[in-house]
């Protein structure tokens, strides 16, 4: 496993789904394809009120770019082949709007148990 900070964009492929922990922590988790040539697919972790804001703010096929911790886990197949999957924990997420869409950017950060929403 290794960590680093990563800022990405990309297309939003998988919904946000919305869970919550045994004390009642909201956990949101979404996937985005960040290489429109291929796919490259990472998977996004959101918690607390960001996860309340982006389960409700997102949806497939939207833009988005994010800020936060990259993972990097490996694991092996049963057949025996080594896999990596890339996670991000988010700290900030943008919904970015294309050119035709009249609806502003927002960026939505997690500082401790505050969320700021700034219109750009």
């Amino acid at each position: 496993m290794s960590l680093a900070k990563a800022f990405v964009s990309g297309t939003v492929v998988k919904a946000p789904e919305k869970r919550f922990t045994q004390s009642d922590m909201a956990i949101a988790a979404f996937t985005v394809n960040v290489d429109k040539n291929a796919q490259t697919l990472i998977r996004v972790s959101t918690f607390g009120q960001l996860a309340e804001t982006v389960s409700s703010m997102l949806n497939v096929n939207d833009n988005v770019a994010i800020e936060g911790r990259l993972q990097v886990n490996t694991y092996k197949t049963p057949s025996g082949k080594d896999k990596k999957v890339f996670e991000i924990t988010a700290n900030a997420v943008e919904k970015m709007s294309s050119g035709s869409d009249a609806i502003q950017n927002q960026t939505v950060q997690n500082e401790g148990n505050i969320v700021t929403f700034e219109q750009l």
